[in-house]
């Protein structure tokens, strides 16, 4: 396996390849169920099995991008099969959520190096970084190392797409946008000198964002292209970078449109789409998890009196249209594929929603409560051999799910990261 340019002495150049060592195979196994104890600022347990997530993601699925120093790039599954060609498959939103989790990683570590009575703010929001991990001076070292890696995921995104940022599909966009404007506030204020590349795919995908927007059907964003379907992973998503980026009106616009379009009253969720046809309009309505997440974001981030209350009855929908039977507590999961990373997506805003002191109590424990248990859920299914691999369909643990000899996607095991950085914000923001 490649490795990235050495981010620096200490724990953190570790993180370059796998737990254990110099090719990831070693500590497989991942932290102890108790974990370390939080005190004395030290990582908790929920950073722990973060940390040992990332580890797995970085050094099994992360590699240089046909060699190139200066780039990464993630493999779509582990162990790779058959010669690996610069055009294989590689799923460009997965590579976007794999920014996300990367940023979320580096905020962690720079809250763990700085004391102070946490409050979440930023780790998943807008704002960039957590007030309490900006000593006096400024913020300094401590993301400094992951964002070497961030760096090379993007320029190794933008090569794979043949020097390109964006693609033909709206929601891709929006995913990596947000990742994106993330990642270039997270190098602002680490003292890193300025990051044109972060700033130049926030601007054109937002550019890219704001052309897929069209009055048919009352509004909203298309989802390709192609303009002929107008749905929620489009539009959430784009919600959100909106409301980031402070263009509150066309967040609104969005946001309104599909509670007007594609909620469904009777389960309090949001629909997938609508065609627009010769005789009006075709409601696909199914649901997902995923479609839920950035939805709640973008209320949060609007953060009006009618905004919060539609938040809060979200979570309340989720709770009750998505909790798996068995185990109880947890939310479904979607199982392998681009369905690996749905509950995931979800999570990571029931994080923001768990900590967020504008909702009732009652609604951020049951945002904290759907986390926790479905990472819990994750952690007590993961299996250590052959390799460190977490569950990707509820009811079954990893090693029920993968022969010994199978490859495993990366968008659970990304997902799986991205539910430890979840329950990590909400054990730090309590």
């Amino acid at each position: 396996m490649n490795s990235m340019p050495a981010p620096g002495p200490g724990p953190r150049g570790a993180d370059d390849a796998g737990a254990g060592g110099a090719d990831g195979r070693g500590g497989d196994s991942g932290p102890d169920d108790g974990g370390p104890d939080r005190g004395g600022g030290g990582p908790g347990r929920w950073s722990a099995r973060a940390e040992a997530a990332a580890a797995v993601v970085n050094g099994r699925y992360g590699h240089r991008l046909m060699g190139l120093p200066g780039t990464w790039i993630a493999s779509v599954a582990h162990p790779r099969t058959g010669f690996q060609w610069p055009w294989s498959g590689w799923h460009y939103w997965w590579q976007a959520h794999y920014l996300d989790a990367l940023v979320d990683a580096a905020l962690r570590h720079a809250e763990q190096d700085w004391t102070g009575s946490p409050d979440g703010v930023g780790v998943h929001g807008g704002a960039g970084v957590p007030a309490n991990s900006v000593p006096p001076g400024g913020f300094v070292a401590p993301g400094a190392p992951e964002l070497a890696r961030i760096r090379a995921l993007l320029r190794g995104i933008r090569i794979r797409n043949f020097a390109r940022l964006g693609n033909n599909y709206f929601d891709d966009m929006a995913w990596l946008a947000l990742a994106a404007r993330r990642a270039s506030a997270l190098a602002a204020q680490s003292g890193v000198a300025r990051w044109r590349g972060a700033r130049r795919a926030d601007a054109v995908l937002g550019s890219r964002l704001r052309g897929g927007q069209s009055d048919r059907l009352g509004g909203g964003i298309y989802w390709s292209t192609a303009r002929d379907y107008k749905n929620t992973p489009a539009n959430g998503p784009a919600a959100l970078y909106f409301a980031r980026q402070g263009s509150v009106d066309t967040a609104g616009a969005l946001v309104d449109w599909l509670h007007r379009e594609l909620f469904d009253p009777d389960a309090g969720l949001y629909l997938d789409g609508v065609h627009p046809t010769a005789t009006g309009r075709e409601v696909e309505r199914t649901l997902y998890t995923y479609n839920q997440g950035p939805i709640l974001g973008a209320l949060l981030e609007l953060g009006s009196a009618e905004q919060l209350a539609r938040a809060a009855e979200l979570v309340a929908a989720v709770g009750r249209g998505f909790a798996a039977a068995e185990p109880a507590g947890a939310v479904v999961l979607h199982g392998s594929g681009d369905g690996g990373l749905f509950t995931g997506i979800l999570l990571r805003h029931l994080a923001q929603a768990a900590i967020d002191p504008r909702l009732p109590q009652e609604t951020r424990d049951v945002a904290a409560a759907l986390v926790e248990g479905t990472a819990e859920s994750l952690w007590a299914g993961r299996r250590s051999t052959p390799f460190l691999a977490f569950p990707d369909t509820t009811g079954q643990t990893a090693a029920e799910r993968f022969g010994p000899d199978d490859a495993v996607g990366l968008s659970s095991q990304l997902q799986a990261w991205l539910a430890f950085e979840a329950a990590d914000v909400i054990e730090r923001g309590r």
